[in-house]
C-alpha cells in the first residue's frame, strides 16, 4: 500500500519492509535545485551540510553531525525547538554552499542546526498523521480567528514532525493582535503555536499552481526573492494595462514583467520621444504603439484615435523631427511606408503552390486531360484469317 504527501514530496510505501522515498515528480518538490555535479565522486563533493525539503516552500540547513550516508529523498530527522522534525534530504554536496549564500545564509556559522537519524517507522507514522489533522486544523483557525474580528487571513497549518509545534502561515495587510489567538489555538490543539506572516506572493508559492503560460509558477518552482513590480514595467514593454491578464494567480502584478524589462529599456535608448508630433505638409501626426524590436513607430493623424494610422521605422522618425526642429515640414510620411513594403515583399512568403486558391485545379494539365480512346481488343475466335466452313 502506497501513502503519498506531495506538498513534501514524499511516498511511504508499506510492504515487507517499510520504505521511504521521494517522489519521482519534480513537481512535488517546490524550489527544486538541480544537481549539475551530481555525478562527480563523493569525495570531491564531501560537505558536511544537508538542505532539507518540509511542507511547501520551506527548507532547511542541516549539519551532518553523525557523518551519515544521506542521498536526495531520503528521509531524516533533524533539530528542531523544541524536539525534532521531519523532512526530505533535498540537496547534498557543495552546491548546499551555494544554495545557503543564495537566501543570505553564512555557510560558518557555528548555530547551524543537526540531523539526528534517518527517519524510522515510528517516526513516519507519527508525522504521516500531523499531516492529514492540517487541513482540518486550518477550517477550525479560521473560524476562530473570524469569531475574534481580527483581520487576517490564515492560508496554510504545518504541524512539526513530532506533533509537538504547529506553524500557522497568515496574511494580513496591517499589524494584527493576535495574543488572544494564540491561547484560544493553544487550548483547542494542546500544542505549541508559531505564528508566521507571508505576503500574497509567498502564499502563492505554497499552494502552486499552473500559470497562464502553461508551466509551473515561478514563485514555487525557483523565485525565492520577490522584487517589487509596477505598471511602470508593462508600460516600457509596450503592454497593454489589463488588470486581468497583468495580475497572476496571487493577485499581483506577475513577477515575469520584470524578466525581459532591461532587455526593453536597453533596445529603446535610442527611440525618439513619443510626445512629439511630426509635423508634415499634409498635417500633424501623433504617436500611437511602437514595436521596440522590429524598431516600427506608428503615428495617427488623430491623437485620440487610430485614424489613418501610419507604419514608420525609428530612422525616418528621428529624421523628420530633425527636419521639425529647422522650421520645415516634410512632404509626406508614405515614403517610409513604401520602402518597407518593397522590403516586405523581398523578404515575405510568397504562396508559391496556392494552397488557399479555390481554383488551383482548374488550370490545363490538371484535371482537364484529354482522354484517349481505347480501341477495342480482338477476341482469338474473331479473327479475319478464320472460315466459316
Amino acid at each position: 500500500m502506497d501513502r503519498s504527501c506531495c506538498s513534501r514530496g514524499v511516498i511511504v510505501r508499506e510492504n515487507e519492509a517499510t520504505e521511504y522515498s521521494h517522489c519521482q515528480n519534480d513537481g512535488c518538490s517546490k524550489l527544486n535545485a538541480f544537481d549539475w555535479i551530481g555525478d562527480l565522486p563523493k569525495t570531491l563533493q564531501n560537505y558536511d551540510i544537508v538542505e532539507v525539503q518540509f511542507k511547501n516552500t520551506r527548507k532547511g540547513y542541516y549539519k551532518n553531525a553523525n557523518n551519515l550516508s544521506l542521498k536526495k529523498g531520503d528521509v531524516v530527522a533533524v533539530e528542531a525547538s523544541p524536539g525534532h522534525d521531519i523532512g526530505v534530504v533535498s540537496l547534498t554536496g557543495w552546491l548546499v554552499s551555494r544554495q545557503m549564500k543564495k537566501v543570505g545564509l553564512d555557510p560558518e556559522q557555528p548555530d547551524i542546526k543537526k540531523i539526528y537519524r534517518k527517519a524510522k517507522p515510528v517516526d513516519i507514522e507519527k508525522w504521516m498523521d500531523s499531516m492529514n489533522l492540517e487541513h482540518e486544523t486550518m477550517l477550525k483557525a479560521r473560524k476562530i480567528a473570524e469569531r475574534l474580528n481580527l483581520n487576517m487571513k490564515i492560508g496554510d497549518v504545518e504541524y512539526q514532525g513530532d506533533r509537538t509545534k504547529a506553524i500557522f502561515y497568515y496574511i494580513a495587510d496591517e499589524r494584527v493582535d493576535f495574543r488572544e489567538l494564540i491561547k484560544i489555538l493553544a487550548e483547542e490543539f494542546k500544542i505549541r503555536i508559531e505564528m508566521r506572516q507571508i505576503g500574497a506572493r509567498q502564499e502563492a508559492g505554497r499552494i502552486g499552481g499552473i500559470g497562464s503560460c502553461g508551466r509551473e509558477l515561478c514563485c514555487s518552482s525557483w523565485i525565492t526573492n520577490f522584487n517589487s513590480v509596477t505598471t511602470n514595467s508593462a508600460r516600457a514593454q509596450e503592454i497593454s494595462l489589463n488588470p486581468q491578464k497583468l495580475a497572476g494567480q496571487c493577485g499581483k502584478l506577475k513577477c515575469c514583467l520584470n524578466y525581459e524589462l532591461d532587455c526593453y529599456i536597453d533596445a529603446r535608448k535610442d527611440f525618439p520621444h513619443t510626445n512629439i508630433p511630426l509635423e508634415t505638409k499634409e498635417g500633424t501626426f501623433y504617436h500611437l504603439k511602437t514595436d521596440i524590436f522590429k524598431r516600427l513607430m506608428w503615428y495617427s493623424s488623430d491623437p485620440s484615435s487610430a485614424f489613418n494610422i501610419t507604419e514608420i521605422p525609428v530612422d525616418r522618425v528621428k529624421e523628420i523631427l530633425q527636419i521639425n526642429k529647422r522650421g520645415q515640414k516634410v512632404d509626406k510620411l508614405v515614403e517610409a511606408v513604401k520602402e518597407k513594403s518593397t522590403t516586405r515583399s523581398e523578404l515575405g512568403f510568397s504562396n508559391v503552390i496556392e494552397e488557399e486558391s479555390l481554383t488551383r485545379f482548374d488550370e490545363k494539365g490538371i484535371l482537364k486531360k484529354k482522354s484517349k480512346k481505347r480501341k477495342p481488343k480482338r477476341r482469338p475466335g474473331n479473327s479475319t484469317g478464320n472460315a466459316n466452313g
